[in-house]
This record gives C-alpha cells, structure tokens and sequence, in this order.
C-alpha cells in the first residue's frame, strides 16, 4: 500500500525524532485519570513543555502539559475511555501513547522512544520496533549504492540490485502495516496506527488497497471518529477530481 508506506516512513523512519499525529479512539470506560510518567536522558530537553494531546471534534485537544525537570516529567491525563494519545514537545508530535487506565511509563533516549506500562502499549511499540528495521534497511540503500560504486561495480548493476531490494522491503512494509491494521480493527490500536499510515498524506485519498481494507473492514473499525471522517473526505474529494 503505497500511501501508507510513504506516510509510516515519515513517521518512525530515524524515530526518535518524528511521530504523527494520534487521533482519539474510544472504545471502554475508564473514569479515573491516568498517571502519566516520563524520563529522559537527553539533555536538550530539559526544562522544554511536554503535552498529551488527542484528537477531538477535529482538533487536537491538550489532555495534560509538564516541563521537564531534572529529566522527567509527570502527566495526569483526564479521559473517560481508552484512548490512543500523542506525546508533543511544543508543537512537534514525538511518539504515540495509549492510555488505557494503566499507570504509563514514557522513556526517551537518543536511539529510542518508547511507552510502558500495559499490553497495548507493548504490543504497540512491539510494531513500532519492526517498522523500524525495515526503515533502517531502506536507509541504508544509499550508502551502500555509494560504497558498491567504490568498489568498481556497473552502475546498472547496482541500481537494478538495489532496485530490486527497495522493492522487496517496500512490500514488506506494506504487509506489516496492512496485517498489522486488520489484525487489530476491533480495538485502539487498529484505528490509531490506521491515522498514523494517513496522516502523513497531502489530502485523502482512497487507493484500492484502503477502499479493500474499509470494505472489509469491522463495524467499530468503520465507526472510528477518525477514519469514518477520512473516508469521507477521501470520497468526496475523488467525487470533486470526476468533475
């Protein structure tokens, strides 16, 4: 799915210094606030704004802010439902968070974002951690393209070579989106990383892979605040092309 991988390696591609957007998505009750801790090793944090924030109504709406202080911070995040967050220093997304009414634990370092502290978080960032060595593969490709160029190779050689192996990791990262997606329609984490794979786009569209994957898709898949606007828009922005 081409949209998709396009907008997953703006996303987790070098993390820890990118990450999109998270809609909210709500799918059980969950009254009490949810505590929220954070550390960091690195020190051009310190002392910056740190925020939850969730998509609402159109918006991303501010859960909770702390300022880093002596590397950690501390959110109380108020929600009434199990949500799929984002974390934000300033106004740049930096990493998903769930918020399922499990105390969480945030870690930043400089070779690593992550969040603990329950199953969908794990099996989250679990993901994330697969997603990132394929990015890393594709990374790679140009430098070793330059360093089979020193070493005499033909470069229709190299390219078709290389070629072949982007082609190869592309497909891959499209099943793991894709499997990834399907595999989780009926709870947060199948909306949410759904919004992260679009997110990224310059305006939605429908490919035939995402119209398959709606069709096919769960009444609670369908029914997300999220997608259910982005079908819309992509519907009605291919009814505007037509005419």
């Amino acid at each position: 799915m081409e949209s998709i991988k396009i907008s997953f390696k703006r996303l987790f591609a070098g993390m820890p210094l990118v990450a999109a957007v998270v809609a909210v998505l709500v799918v059980a009750a969950c009254k009490d606030k949810v505590a929220v801790t954070g550390s960091t090793t690195l020190p051009v944090l310190e002392g910056r704004m740190m925020s939850l924030r969730i998509y609402r109504d159109g918006e991303l709406a501010v859960l909770d802010s702390a300022r880093v202080i002596h590397g950690r911070f501390t959110f109380d995040a108020p929600v009434d439902s199990v949500v799929m967050a984002s974390l934000f220093l300033g106004d740049e997304s930096v990493m998903p968070v769930v918020l399922d009414g499990s105390p969480v634990e945030i870690i930043i370092t400089d070779s690593d974002h992550r969040a603990t502290g329950s199953e969908l978080n794990d099996t989250l960032y679990s993901f994330i951690r697969r997603k990132r060595v394929i990015d890393e593969q594709l990374a790679q490709l140009p430098h070793r393209e330059s360093q089979m160029i020193l070493e005499g190779k033909d470069h229709d050689e190299i390219l078709a070579q290389l070629n072949s192996e982007a082609a190869e990791l592309g497909a891959q990262n499209d099943a793991l989106v894709t499997s990834f997606i399907k595999e989780h329609m009926d709870d947060v984490l199948g909306p949410g990383v759904f919004m992260i794979a679009t997110s990224g786009l310059p305006y939605p569209y429908m490919t035939p892979q995402i119209e398959e994957m709606i069709t096919f898709a769960s009444d609670y898949f369908k029914n997300n605040a999220y997608v259910r606007d982005w079908v819309r828009m992509a519907r009605e922005n291919a009814e505007k092309m037509s005419e």
